[in-house]
């Protein structure tokens, strides 16, 4: 009796630190959005004000922060919820197509970006330096701190791993809108803001291709990134007792879970718990926790019309 009561308490315990690491990652979540939804209108503000392109577009960038801290958040909440009868996988896969959506906004955003700093370098104009210098030094702080709010946590979730690396690199891109800043206050040389703000859209595209990439698979149920067919179906054939697999398909549930059918034929059907158990325990280390397996004897033959 003892000893089932330590279980139960260890079990409290870890339900306890759970619901605590929920409610922390619940915060960061909220702190980080109000944070960047608020720098934002600001930035923005002092943009338009002062015509300053590396501000605008940086400002544009920020705006994707928040659609990404969105994205995570609800990709953290909707991990948690229950499937229905109605959706049996629960609302997983809307995370995927929040991504693909939110991709396409970010390169109409870029064009819009690219179009007006290239006019601003045919027609430079007068622009105040130290105000963008300033502004731009908000952000670093800003994102600086948003990064550091998913820090402790970054491991454990590749959501939130994704915030904080997103987070952490715009804290580096608000940094060389700063520089250009000042090199405009010590300088005069304008021609820096829409260079700035043409190095911004770049690295907005660089970050937004492999997203719009993987969203794009993702949402046509391709093999999620870092999962090699070939390698799982080794995988599959070295357990002890299995023949033959084949009919594989890998797809994702959502942005951080992935599926598997297959049907595997077996040396002994009589050992068919026994290697389903070891079966789930390889494909759980390849990332593959959801798998349905359809088991055949060696001398069945399977239906030619199955896929």
């Amino acid at each position: 009796m003892a000893h089932e009561h330590e279980h139960a308490h260890a079990r409290a315990g870890l339900h306890h630190h759970h619901e605590h690491r929920i409610t922390s990652l619940n915060r960061a979540f909220l702190v980080g959005i109000v944070l960047n939804v608020g720098f934002v209108v600001v930035e923005f503000a002092v943009g338009l004000f002062y015509g300053s392109m590396g501000l605008l577009s940086d400002a544009g960038h920020n705006l994707s922060d928040v659609a990404g801290l969105l994205l995570a958040m609800l990709a953290f909440r909707l991990a948690q919820a229950h499937a229905t009868p109605r959706y049996t996988y629960g609302y997983k896969k809307s995370t995927v197509l929040i991504s693909l959506l939110n991709s396409v906004i970010l390169l109409i955003a870029v064009g819009v970006i690219v179009a007006e700093s290239i006019g601003r370098m045919l027609h430079p104009e007068p622009i105040a330096g130290g105000a963008i210098a300033w502004t731009a030094g908000v952000g670093v702080v800003v994102n600086g701190f948003t990064a550091w709010l998913f820090m402790k946590d970054k491991e454990r979730d590749l959501n939130v791993k994704g915030a904080y690396l997103h987070m952490a690199a715009d804290a580096l891109v608000s940094i060389g809108v700063l520089v250009s800043g000042v090199v405009i206050s010590w300088t005069g040389w304008t021609v820096v803001d829409p260079v700035v703000g043409l190095a911004v859209a770049g690295v907005i595209v660089a970050s937004v291709w492999s997203l719009t990439r993987d969203s794009l698979r993702l949402s046509l149920d391709g093999v999620p990134e870092g999962i090699d067919v070939g390698r799982v179906e080794a995988e599959m054939t070295s357990v002890e007792g299995v023949r033959a697999v084949h009919h594989i398909h890998i797809w994702a549930m959502s942005t951080t879970e992935n599926a598997l059918t297959a049907h595997v034929v077996l040396e002994d059907l009589a050992r068919l718990e026994e290697v389903k158990r070891r079966l789930k325990e390889r494909l759980a280390g390849e990332g593959i926790p959801h798998a349905t397996l359809e088991f055949e004897s060696a001398a069945a033959r399977c239906c030619d019309l199955c896929d």
